[in-house]
């Protein structure tokens, strides 16, 4: 991307979170007049040492309404933005593009009342910002979020979406939300260990959640690798659902996120 300036802001970074050795959030400053809807994502930038610039897309983890931006970021082993982000600290400045992007909102759906939210590692972030967004729980009854990890020190933001947290995020909003961890290699885990497409297949993801899958009522936002993306999409057609368009709204929004 271009280094022009009326394309991006500088912002600074206000607080650092490490979930594993692997998983971080952080927060930034937001400009003002900066606005975006819960589930999109911005481009996140570094200026390097030489003067050089390197971008990465990121989605929102913050509610639309907080005063900063945060977000949820993997370390990617000699990847150029990873590389330039560890190093940095409170402080730090990090730039902005002026334009946020995505179309994995919850006005992707037309009808349904049960909003189930898979993700994998980092996918989970656009899913924070939705739920901490009172338009999701006033549109839908029942909400699942799905977060797969390979080990449970992945679990981001498991402290505010765990059944036993007391947290503002929900409020009285607890008996309509379900959260379902699932860790695939670590040895001893004793919740749901198979992959999503795998946990659909069997049923066992809806006995996890207590709630019926069905095309009139269930909407899924997937969201992770790109392998998970593509087997749940397979998956969820196979089970009779189909993928929402802007124009032709149904059952399946999905992006891609790490």
């Amino acid at each position: 991307m271009a280094s022009d300036n009326s394309r991006f802001t500088r912002e600074t970074i206000t607080h650092l979170r490490d979930w594993s050795a692997r998983q971080r959030s952080l927060r930034i400053t937001r400009p003002r007049g900066y606005r975006f809807t819960p589930g999109q994502f911005a481009r996140v930038g570094i200026q390097r040492a030489d003067g050089g610039f390197v971008w990465r897309a990121l989605s929102m983890c913050s509610a639309a309404w907080d005063d900063e931006l945060e977000f949820l970021v993997v370390h990617i082993a000699n990847g150029p933005f990873s590389n330039e982000l560890w190093p940095l600290t409170p402080g730090s400045s990090l730039l902005l593009d002026a334009t946020p992007q995505g179309f994995l909102t919850i006005d992707r759906f037309a009808d349904g009342s049960d909003l189930w939210l898979l993700s994998t590692g980092t996918g989970l972030a656009p899913f924070v910002s939705i739920l901490r967004d009172p338009t999701t729980w006033q549109r839908f009854d029942h909400i699942v979020a799905v977060h797969c990890v390979r080990e449970s020190s992945e679990l981001a933001y498991r402290d505010a979406l765990e059944p036993a947290a007391d947290h503002p995020l929900f409020e009285d909003r607890r008996a309509r939300f379900t959260y379902v961890p699932v860790v695939t290699q670590e040895a001893g885990y004793m919740g749901l260990r198979e992959r999503i497409p795998a946990l659909l297949a069997s049923g066992a993801l809806e006995s996890a959640a207590g709630l019926a899958l069905t095309p009139e009522l269930s909407r899924f936002m997937v969201c992770g690798g790109p392998a998970m993306v593509e087997g749940t999409h397979r998956q969820l057609m196979r089970m009779g659902y189909r993928l929402s368009r802007l124009r032709a709204p149904a059952h399946i929004a999905l992006e891609n996120g790490w």
